[in-house]
């Protein structure tokens, strides 16, 4: 009974962060706001739109300022820790309940993966256009019909990413499916030297060793083991990287920041084009079969919970985590990267009871491990 009370605090309190961290988002979106909100414009205008409140970083980047000097207090930028602090609640709150409605839905033997992962981008679909339509909320942004074809190869493989990631869910546990998408350095290595004439240096190569191994390590005793879970993970992983490799060229593109307008509104794009890329495969695969999700919608309230909360969670702690993103460095990035993953594969596998052998969490550990050194072993190297 204590146990239950202290999860029950525990849950309390990390949702009443996750609150906190999304005021803060509501703050910051709403300090870049115009004086005056235009309509969303597909082909332009002549209409002025005030400028964006710009700082300086130290290195000379300039970056969206957040009303109230930043969020910093004390010397501490509290508005980055809550950023952090909603990301990784987000993170967890998302990956337990997208499993969560994804058994209630009938797992892996006669559920509805794609129905939930097309619902869960729809939800934060309309968000983001709530966004854009509150008032003082979010500045629209002035698009042209070019530019929503060059963020759609983004949103594609971001959508693949999503999609493909909740089949490895559903199939397998969620610590095995986090632990194959750690190895998503190898995947992006790979294809940026084969397809994008990037180099990778000797010693990140070396890095992708203990990456590897440590998943395969992490493979040998795991209980739900399916090779279709490690398939799902692996192509999301593919998704993942020619998403990163796109989107480096996609904000090379001039003038497509200042039309797009902020970091939330490249990611509420994102979000829309993603839901319609993936929606001829929802119809091709689920849709017939929409009518018996509706009825399980309604009789069972875990999975109608659990689908509405984890698509907001998913929207939400997506966009905190850009939004850190732009704040930090490379080191801390990595770093807090790293973190989150190893926050969301045990607290997950503790709450749904997942197999957390020694071997299991040895390859973790060796994996992520791995992936952190990948992250950062060019300036230890080479300065």
């Amino acid at each position: 009974s204590s146990c239950k009370n202290l999860r029950a605090v525990l849950r309390t309190m990390a949702k009443s962060v996750l609150l906190v961290a999304l005021g803060s988002l509501a703050v910051a979106s709403g300090s870049v706001a115009p004086a005056s909100r235009p309509a969303l414009r597909l082909r332009g205008g002549d209409t002025a739109r005030a400028p964006l409140a710009a700082g300086k970083t130290a290195s000379g980047n300039s970056k969206l300022a957040v009303r109230g000097g930043g969020g910093a207090v004390g010397g501490i930028d509290w508005t980055l820790m809550l950023y952090f602090a909603g990301w990784y609640v987000g993170n967890y709150y998302y990956t337990l309940n997208n499993k969560l409605a994804l058994k209630a839905s009938g797992g892996a033997t006669d559920g509805f993966p794609v129905t939930i992962g097309f619902l869960q981008m729809v939800i934060g679909s309309l968000y983001a256009l709530f966004a854009w339509v509150a008032p003082d909320m979010r500045p629209q942004p002035n698009v042209t019909p070019s530019d929503l074809l060059q963020i759609l190869p983004v949103a594609a493989c971001a959508a693949g990413a999503h999609l493909s990631s909740i089949f490895s869910m559903n199939l397998g546990a969620v610590s095995f499916a986090q632990i194959v998408k750690a190895a998503e350095p190898a995947f992006a290595a790979f294809l940026g030297v084969t397809l994008y004439g990037k180099s990778i240096s000797k010693a990140k190569w070396l890095c992708l060793i203990p990456v590897i191994g440590g998943v395969c390590l992490a493979s040998l005793k795991e209980l739900d083991f399916s090779v279709w879970a490690l398939l799902a993970a692996c192509v999301a992983n593919l998704f993942a990287a020619f998403r990163s490799n796109e989107n480096k060229k996609l904000m090379d593109t001039a003038g497509l920041s200042d039309r797009i307008g902020s970091t939330g509104n490249q990611f509420a794009l994102s979000t829309i084009l993603g839901t319609l890329s993936i929606l001829p495969f929802w119809l091709l695969l689920e849709a017939k079969r929409f009518g018996t999700f509706v009825e399980l919608f309604k009789s069972s309230k875990a999975l109608s919970s659990n689908l509405v909360t984890s698509g907001l969670y998913f929207y939400l702690y997506n966009e905190l985590a850009t939004l850190t993103i732009k704040k930090t460095n490379a080191v801390t990035q990595s770093v807090a990267n790293t973190a989150k993953r190893v926050i969301v594969i045990v607290g997950v596998a503790l709450v749904l009871g997942e197999s957390l052998a020694p071997i299991k969490l040895l390859g973790c550990a060796i994996g992520i491990g791995g992936v952190l050194l990948y992250s950062l072993i060019d300036k230890i190297v080479y300065g």
